[in-house]
């Protein structure tokens, strides 16, 4: 039987390089009270909630999260008073989300630790063409996976 080697297993790659990111950027945020998808889904609210309602199953489809899980978040971050839900103008049925001025500037002090700098990170070592060739593969890949 030979040795194990992740170096010869893409998806264990993937799913270290991930683990360090999420490690990473949860540590980031801690001092804001926030965990990396808590982030994710307050940044999303405020991108596109100057253009259109936000409702929860937009998060949900975009970010391709169930429903419980978008759930718990939104209902974390409502208690944080970071995001409120607010009837729709179109049905009243129907919440949408807003992030508060609580939320944008915990958004405006934290960006600096989220993406961008795990991004700079990821790619420090790597050319131009490398990087374009990486995301290129990883996004084939990505396809792969959604068959």
């Amino acid at each position: 039987m030979r040795n194990f080697n992740p170096k010869e297993h893409v998806g264990l790659l993937i799913k270290f390089i991930n683990g360090r990111v999420v490690t990473k950027i949860n540590k980031n945020l801690a001092d804001f009270n926030l965990t990396g998808v808590q982030h994710e889904i307050l940044c999303f609210i405020d991108r596109n909630e100057h253009e259109r309602d936000v409702f929860q199953k937009d998060i949900e489809k975009c970010l391709k999260l169930t429903n419980p899980t978008v759930t718990g978040i939104v209902k974390r971050l409502e208690e944080k008073e970071m995001i409120a839900r607010y009837p729709s103008s179109t049905d009243a049925r129907y919440k949408c989300l807003h992030v508060t001025e609580k939320g944008r500037d915990v958004i405006c002090k934290s960006f600096k630790f989220g993406a961008d700098n795990i991004e700079k990170q990821l790619v420090k070592d790597l050319s131009d063409d490398e990087v374009k060739m990486l995301k290129d593969l990883l996004y084939r890949v990505l396809k792969n996976m959604e068959e």
